[in-house]
């Protein structure tokens, strides 16, 4: 068995960095271990523990969805949280939910259904998880550092490709393997 998802790789720009670094650095006091920043990316899907053998389905699956989706700009603006503004549990970067992204993740899950993967019952939020929130020791500071960033524009970047991951779970955090990519068609001029 292994834990695999599907996701687009980030290449942060000067700005994201920026941002990343400016909340990293003033959110020490609260102890939050952020994800590191060569392994920021936005899940396409989750698919969990599965059978190897089910691995070259899944790459036939994948593999066919390079046929449909054009590469396309992805764009990175605002920071926020999931859970309430009281009891946040996860802090992230928000990503517009624009027409190439939306119709990448649908071709995904509706090939996926296919062979057992069936779509989750949550919406696609797409967004770059920073951190995992257990618990704050001071809400109001959080509040006012994130702030600023709730509206903002962080980054553009050209999406060309996307990656079957095995992720191996460590006490010192996870890591990636990169087991398939797939190349979107070229967008005709």
């Amino acid at each position: 068995m292994k834990r695999l998802f599907i996701a687009i790789k980030i290449e942060p720009d000067e700005r994201f960095l920026q941002i990343y670094n400016h909340l990293n650095s003033s959110l020490k006091y609260e102890s939050l271990r952020f994800i590191e920043i060569d392994k920021i990316h936005l899940t396409l899907r989750f698919l969990g523990e599965t059978p190897e053998v089910k691995i070259v389905e899944i790459d036939r699956i994948l593999s066919e969805v390079t046929y449909t989706v054009n590469a396309f700009s992805l764009n990175i603006n605002r920071v926020g949280v999931f859970g309430s503004s009281y009891n946040p549990r996860v802090l992230w970067m928000g990503i517009d939910k624009d027409e190439p992204l939306i119709l990448l993740h649908k071709i995904i899950e509706r090939n996926l259904s296919r062979i057992g993967f069936y779509p989750d019952r949550q919406n696609f939020v797409p967004h770059l998880t920073l951190t995992r929130i257990k618990q704050l020791k001071d809400l109001k500071l959080f509040q006012k550092i994130i702030s600023p960033y709730k509206d903002v524009e962080i980054m553009s970047q050209s999406i060309t490709s996307f990656t079957l991951y095995e992720s191996i779970l460590k006490p010192q955090g996870p890591t990636y393997i990169a087991l398939n990519r797939f190349q979107l068609k070229s967008r005709s001029l």
